[in-house]
């Protein structure tokens, strides 16, 4: 169901892979509630995708790009600006890839090469897309940023090895950036911290399946899906959230704030009884 909050804005979505994407899912529901957008990945993600199929299905402008190049971010803006007839509203970053987990090395044996490429590939690009788009002036006042998180930014998440620290400095360039940008053009820099979820980029997370299991019995309202969080952001993007800005916020059906649930707690006693 649609209620037009995005009726009228602009924005651009970087991330979208195919139809596993949380970008994915998000570029559709800001189009169903009346935005228009342009898409951005990387020419290779362009290739080996099908982002292609999403640009056509919503009439958006796909501009290829590596989000770590300021050249190429320039390009995406000014590019956007041009496609879309104005200034952008709103603007996603879902963006993230560490070498070292898809070569299943673990934190106490990076390879530290491999470690630049997850930070500037995971969180360094953030800090380009924000100051690439403040120094263009390409955002429109009270307009949103948001990028996705995940809670292993500030817990401890076995098996989620250098992207931890990829997600912590996502989040403090959220806060260090969203001051300046707030304080100087008024617009909205925020994450959001996503329960696990099944994406392209997250299957490369030792024991997946069993992390999906465990929050979902933690959570007292269960994972929240890519579809939710996509809902989430499309209210992060309207005018409904005006004032929210430098915040992390939590959208993982209850999971930060609990210890022990009755099913986890129940799981475990039935397995060490067996």
């Amino acid at each position: 169901m649609s209620y037009n909050l995005l009726k009228g804005k602009r924005g651009i979505i970087f991330g979208a892979l195919n139809d596993m994407s949380i970008a994915w899912k998000v570029a559709e529901r800001v189009v169903e509630e009346g935005a228009i957008i342009t898409l951005s990945n990387t020419p290779i993600a362009v290739r080996m995708g099908t982002t292609d199929e999403l640009a056509k299905k919503l009439n958006a402008t796909l501009i290829p790009a590596d989000a770590t190049s300021v050249k190429d971010l320039e390009n995406v803006f000014a590019t956007s600006m041009e496609a879309l007839g104005g200034k952008i509203d709103f603007v996603l970053h879902s963006i993230g890839m560490s070498p070292n987990v898809r070569k299943k090395r673990s934190y106490d044996d990076l390879d530290y090469d491999l470690l630049n490429t997850t930070l500037d590939v995971s969180a360094i690009s953030f800090h380009k897309v924000l100051q690439v788009a403040k120094k263009m002036d390409a955002i429109n006042e009270y307009g949103s940023v948001v990028a996705l998180s995940y809670l292993a930014a500030q817990r401890t998440v076995a098996g989620y090895s250098d992207m931890a620290d990829a997600k912590a400095t996502l989040e403090s360039i959220a806060r260090s950036f969203g001051y300046i940008y707030g304080r100087d053009k008024k617009v909205r820099v925020n994450t959001i911290s996503q329960s696990p979820t099944v994406t392209t980029a997250g299957s490369g997370v030792k024991d997946l399946d069993g992390l999906l299991d465990y929050s979902e019995r933690m959570s007292p309202l269960g994972n929240a899906t890519a579809l939710d969080c996509a809902d989430y952001c499309v209210m992060m993007f309207s005018d409904l959230t005006r004032k929210v800005t430098m915040q992390n916020l939590l959208h993982d059906g209850g999971f930060s704030s609990m210890t022990m649930s009755a099913d986890v707690m129940y799981q475990y006693c039935k397995e060490l009884n067996q």
